[in-house]
Formats: structure tokens, C-alpha cells, sequence
């Protein structure tokens, strides 16, 4: 047996610490109030944040001296408890802005959703390690989406959408362990098609989707055979299923709120006053910080409390208000160096378990960064996801924490011969 010192990624841990005391900053300025303006004022959210950096690095401390091999030797049962969690906050949570995903132990929030994240991560993995699974055989496929349907569906029952969505990211380390790359292909697909429904009339729609499918059999397909035209008609006719179900998604499915945050998106309606209201003031906020922005403890909108929600879900107009389009390009390249740093780390591992997991830390950190940022600059919905150690919140907080840190503990020790 042969066993080197770890050697930890002290790059990715930097990052982290920047990232995470830069938020704190942002949290302490979008709150900032004259009369608790003591850093250590446990009483407002910036003073309570510190409280949750100061345990979130205890935690972190915690997994670096952990023997690597807990993690995968406890990943389903670490699944489980999460999963029993998700149930049980359907009976007992309160219900706090529509939704039921927080469980209350007297000022104690909870929020198990943001913990299914890494736990799911743990148990894809541990599934993909195994000897003898192979993407390419449909059982693999089936135990592997059921893993990923689970949590999502649970969290969407709860009524937290946003949350539910993030588990979508789990179909790029999927792809890297060898799904068919037409799995991503029939997703961006469907998103297309899903977002035309709304904008285009659907007879008109379908008569596009036929058109297209008697070019590629009559001009782009120059050999001809009966599978072809069996299977550009089961396409056609699946497309055409999708496009006329797409109402009753939108009208029985999605909640009134969800529906008029697309629609303000895709143009259908403007309402500066209601849905449209968070974003054209978060895009007002980040405008005005101009270049190198107005200042720290500057920004007269953030002050003015004029975008709601400005410390969690819309943190980043703050970064734009007070630091301008520098500290907002700041931000998103150490957010991009670290997402690179993951996927490099990921590749060197000798396990797979370590490369199936840092892939998914990688795809979980992506889709955070890119709904968070892209819902405050107005480019996707609005469906309330934090960003990453950067937002207010010690349960998204924790949870990103323990995600990350597994996979740097992982790496530490890639050339452990156990």
C-alpha cells in the first residue's frame, strides 16, 4: 500500500475564498444600513452570512482531512438521506413565496433541495464507477436518469422550478462518459421548439417542420431508402405531438408567476410593474454603474431597495451598480477560470468516480452562473437560483461548499495507490 501527502488544488481554493468574501462585500452593500453598519452585526444578513462563511470553512477543513474513499463508500446512503429529506419537506415545510422547500427549526431555515445537488452528483458517480456500466446500454440509461428524475421531481413538486432545472446540467457529464451526443441535439431541439410554439402559430409551425423534413429527403438525402422515410415521418409526427402539447405544459403546469415572466421575456406582454419588474430594475442598476461603476456603498438603487430579492437571486446587478462592467467582467472570468480549473482537474483523475463527480460540480456551477446572470440581464426567465458562494444563504452556501470541496479532496489524492 502506497500513499502520498495530498496535494490540494490551492488555485480552485483560492478562487473559492475570493469569490465567497467578494460576495460577502456585495451582501454587506446591498443591505447596508447606517444603524447596523458593524461588521459583526449578527442581527442583518451580512453579519448573519459571516456566520455561514465562518462554518462553511470549518466544513471545508473538515472534508480535506477525510479519508477519499468515505465519500464513494457513502454516496448512496448519503443519496438516501437527502431523498427522504426531499419527502419529508413536502409534508412539513411552510409555504414561503408559493413555494414549499424550506423546513423550519425555529429561526433556522433549511433548504434540502440545494443539498440534492451534490448528493446526486455522489451516487451518479458511484453508479458510472461500477464495473461494468456502460452508457451504451439502456439499462445503465434508465438507473441512471431515474437517479437524476428523482431529486428534480421531488424539488418540482415544491414548487421550486429553478431549483428542479439545475438537474439538467447532469446530461454534460453524461455526455462525457459516452451518451449519444443526439441526446443534446433532441434537447436544444425541444427548447427551440417549445419557444417557437409560443411565438409562431402552430399549423404554421407544423408546415415548417414538413417542409424541412421533404428537403432532407428529396434535395440534402441522396440515396433513399424505407427507413429513411420511416424515420423522418416518426420525427415529424413526434414533432408535431411536442409542438401542439406545448399549451398545456405552459397553461397546466407552470405556475401563473413562471407564465408571465416568459411571456415578458419572449416580448408577448410587457409589465414593467409586476413580472418585468425585478429585471428592468436590476438592468437600470447594472446600466447605471457605467464602466468602473459608482463605488463601494455607492449605488443609489441598491440603496433605495429598488430591485427586491438584491442580496440572494439578484446580487449581481449590485456587482454592476457599485463595481461597474469591470467588476462585472471580473466576476464572470474568475467564475469561467474556475469552471476551467474543474475540468482540467477532472480529466487527470485516475478514477472515475472523481471524474464523473468533478464534471459534475463543473455542469451544477455552470447552470448557476449561467440562469443567475442571464435572469438579471434579462436573457432567460426569472427562476430564482442563487449564485454560486456568492448569493446570501447558508443553505445554498453549505451545500456549494461541500460539492466542491469533495471533488478537491478527490483530487488531492488522483495518484493514491490504495
Amino acid at each position: 500500500m502506497y500513499q502520498e501527502k495530498p496535494k490540494y488544488d490551492w488555485l480552485t481554493i483560492g478562487l473559492y475564498i475570493f469569490i465567497m468574501l467578494f460576495g460577502w462585500l456585495n451582501i454587506y452593500a446591498a443591505g447596508y444600513d447606517e444603524e447596523h453598519a458593524a461588521v459583526f452585526d449578527f442581527s442583518v444578513q451580512h453579519g448573519k452570512q459571516i456566520i455561514w462563511i465562518a462554518i462553511a470553512a470549518l466544513l471545508a477543513i473538515i472534508i480535506l482531512y477525510t479519508e477519499p474513499r468515505v465519500f464513494s463508500n457513502t454516496a448512496y446512503a448519503i443519496y438516501g438521506i437527502v431523498m427522504v429529506l426531499l419527502v419529508v419537506t413536502l409534508f412539513i415545510a411552510t409555504v414561503t413565496k408559493g413555494g414549499k422547500s424550506w423546513i423550519d427549526f425555529g429561526s433556522f431555515k433549511f433548504q434540502p433541495s440545494e443539498f440534492a445537488k451534490f448528493a446526486t452528483a455522489l451516487a451518479v458517480s458511484k453508479y458510472l464507477s461500477a464495473i461494468g456500466v456502460d452508457l451504451k446500454v439502456m439499462r445503465t440509461k434508465v438507473v441512471t436518469v431515474a437517479l437524476i428524475a428523482i431529486p428534480a421531481a421531488l424539488i418540482f413538486l415544491q414548487h421550486d422550478t429553478g431549483s428542479a432545472l439545475v438537474f439538467l446540467g447532469f446530461v454534460l457529464p453524461l455526455y462525457r462518459e459516452g451518451l449519444s451526443g443526439n441526446i443534446l441535439v433532441i434537447g436544444v431541439s425541444a427548447i427551440v421548439l417549445f419557444v417557437l410554439a409560443l411565438l409562431v402559430n402552430k399549423f404554421i409551425l407544423l408546415g415548417i417542420l414538413v417542409t424541412l423534413a421533404l428537403l432532407y429527403l428529396f434535395v440534402w438525402l441522396n440515396k433513399r431508402t424505407r427507413n429513411d422515410y420511416l424515420h423522418t415521418l416518426i420525427v415529424v409526427a413526434s414533432c408535431a405531438l411536442f409542438v401542439f402539447s406545448v399549451d398545456f405544459v405552459f397553461n397546466s403546469i407552470l405556475e401563473p408567476h413562471q407564465r408571465e415572466r416568459i411571456d415578458v421575456l419572449l416580448g408577448k406582454t410587457e409589465d414593467l410593474q409586476g413580472s418585468g419588474y425585478n429585471v428592468n430594475q436590476s438592468k437600470i442598476a447594472i446600466g447605471s454603474g457605467g464602466i468602473i461603476g459608482k463605488g463601494f456603498l455607492n449605488g443609489t438603487l441598491t440603496k433605495a431597495d429598488f430591485v427586491p430579492e438584491q442580496e440572494t437571486d439578484f446580487i449581481f446587478c449590485t456587482v454592476g451598480e457599485e463595481w461597474g462592467f469591470f467588476g462585472c467582467t471580473l466576476l464572470i472570468v474568475l467564475y469561467v477560470i474556475l469552471l476551467q480549473r474543474l475540468i482540467v482537474m477532472a480529466e487527470r483523475q485516475r478514477s472515475s468516480f472523481a471524474r464523473v463527480y468533478g464534471y459534475s460540480v463543473a455542469s451544477i456551477l455552470f447552470i448557476h452562473l449561467f440562469v443567475n446572470v442571464g435572469m438579471v440581464l434579462g436573457l432567460v426567465p426569472v427562476i430564482g437560483i442563487p449564485l454560486p458562494f456568492f448569493s446570501y444563504g447558508g443553505s445554498s452556501l453549505l451545500a456549494f461548499t461541500i460539492l466542491l470541496f469533495i471533488f478537491i479532496r478527490q483530487d488531492a489524492s488522483k495518484n493514491q495507490l490504495l
